[in-house]
């Protein structure tokens, strides 16, 4: 049996606390938790819709009840075809964070797995993802690749 389950709607409070210690870990990185609130019941309806175009893939912490150890969290998107991709489906791979009390068990990379794999019974023709420098070494292993392409971002 494996220790990856998917995420509930229950599991939302902890996946908002391992969001923020990914948060938390990346340079220049804003501490503020005032967005939990507002991103709750919008995480919980979408954890609620298993046939949906978002998944969470958690471990259950061994030490701490009702405590999350890892999770990997990822949607599925349609983009217009192309010769490698021609369904249009690309997988996006985000949130990926440990407990810092559980890590260097393995508990990220059984949780990717299963992501890679929900992504694959979807149809998805591509992953792509962000990587620190830190956890580059597991998604390399994992078969990722860097994009020679430039990403540019306009906030609304």
């Amino acid at each position: 049996m494996s220790l990856v389950r998917r995420a509930v709607p229950e599991d939302a409070r902890e996946v908002l606390r391992l969001r923020q210690v990914m948060i938390d870990s990346m340079a220049g990185a804003d501490p503020s938790t005032d967005w939990h609130a507002g991103s709750l019941p919008v995480l919980e309806g979408r954890l609620a819709d298993p046939d949906g175009e978002f998944a969470v893939f958690a471990v259950d912490h061994p030490e701490r009840p009702g405590a999350l150890a890892a999770i990997a969290v990822g949607t599925v998107e349609y983009r217009i075809g192309r010769a490698d991709n021609p369904r249009g489906r690309v997988g996006h791979v985000f949130s990926v964070a440990t407990d810092p009390g559980a890590r260097r068990r393995g508990y990220a990379r059984a949780c990717v797995t299963e992501l890679l794999e929900w992504f694959r019974e979807r149809g998805a023709g591509q992953v792509d993802l962000n990587a620190s420098a830190e956890a580059e070494p597991l998604y390399a292993s994992l078969g990722f690749v860097r994009k020679p392409d430039p990403s540019m971002r306009l906030r609304l």
